[in-house]
C-alpha cells in the first residue's frame, strides 16, 4: 500500500470512525484514480490531479454521505437505489458504489464523453452495481422509469441550491432523501433553497458543516427528506432551472 493510500485510510478513520474499506475496494479506488488521470490527459474531467488531492478532495469527500446515512443502513438495505445527478467524473457515485456493492447506483451526466469515461472506469474496476445514463436532469426527471424511483439522490454538481433541488428531488421517492454536497458559501443560498425544496415536496432535515481531516477544505452536507410527491410542473424544461431558479 502506498503512502497516499495509508494517509487516506487514516483520514477516513478520523472522518468516519466505524467505516473501513477492504483491500479489494482500495484496489478499485486505485484503478479509478489511474484511469481518471489517463483520461484527463485528453479531456477535462478534473482540475484536481495530484494523487493525495484526488484521494482527499474526491474520494474522502465522496464518503461524506456517511455523515448522514450510516454504513449499516446502506449494507442492510441491499435493494436501495441511489442516483448521482450530474456525476461528472464519477463523484461521489463511483466511490460509493465501490464501498457498497449491494447498493444499486445510477450515474447521470449530460456530456456523453464523460459517460464514455465512466463506462470504461466501471468495467476496469469490475463494478456490477452501476448504470450510466446520458441525459439532462430536467429530461430524465420526467421519465416515469426514473421519476420518484430512488431512495437516495446525491449531487456535487456546481449549481445554486434552488436549482440543484429542482434537478434532484423529482428523482427521490416519498420518504427518500436528497443529499447535497455544498461548499462553505452555502449560507447565501439557504433561504431560496429551502423554499424551493418545500415547493418540490421536501424539507431540509439536516445541515452539517466540517473540514475534511487535515485539510482546509470546508464542506457542508445538506439533506432534504421527501415528504410528498413533486408537482408534475417540475422539473421545468431544460435550461430553465439554471436560468430562472424557483425562488
Amino acid at each position: 500500500m502506498t503512502r497516499v493510500e495509508e494517509q487516506f485510510l487514516s483520514r477516513l478513520e478520523q472522518f468516519i470512525p466505524d467505516f473501513m474499506l477492504q483491500e479489494k475496494q482500495m484496489q478499485q479506488l486505485r484503478v479509478f484514480y489511474e484511469n481518471l488521470i489517463e483520461w484527463n490527459k485528453v479531456m477535462n474531467l478534473t482540475a484536481i490531479t495530484e494523487e493525495e488531492d484526488v484521494y482527499t478532495k474526491h474520494f474522502l469527500d465522496s464518503y461524506a454521505i456517511l455523515t448522514y446515512v450510516s454504513r449499516e443502513t446502506l449494507e442492510q438495505n441491499p435493494g436501495a437505489h441511489l442516483i448521482d445527478v450530474g456525476t461528472g467524473a464519477g463523484f461521489p457515485g463511483i466511490p460509493i458504489a465501490i464501498a457498497f456493492p449491494e447498493l444499486q447506483v445510477t450515474l447521470m451526466d449530460s456530456l456523453n464523453k464523460r459517460i464514455n469515461f465512466l463506462k470504461d472506469t466501471i468495467e476496469k474496476c469490475g463494478l456490477k452495481n452501476v448504470t450510466c445514463i446520458h441525459s439532462r436532469a430536467e429530461e430524465l426527471g420526467r421519465n416515469k422509469e426514473h421519476r420518484e424511483k430512488y431512495d437516495y439522490a446525491v449531487s456535487r454538481a456546481v449549481a445554486n441550491l434552488s436549482t440543484l433541488n429542482e434537478y434532484c428531488l423529482p428523482f427521490v421517492k416519498v420518504g427518500g432523501v436528497f443529499i447535497a454536497y455544498k461548499g462553505d458559501k452555502v449560507a447565501d443560498e439557504m433561504t431560496a433553497g429551502k423554499k424551493a425544496a418545500e415547493l418540490l415536496g421536501a424539507k431540509l432535515t439536516r445541515e452539517f458543516s466540517f473540514y475534511l481531516p487535515e485539510t482546509d477544505y470546508r464542506r457542508t452536507i445538506l439533506t432534504f427528506t421527501k415528504k410528498k410527491e413533486t408537482s408534475k410542473k417540475f422539473p421545468r424544461k431544460a435550461g430553465t432551472p439554471a436560468k430562472e431558479p424557483i425562488v
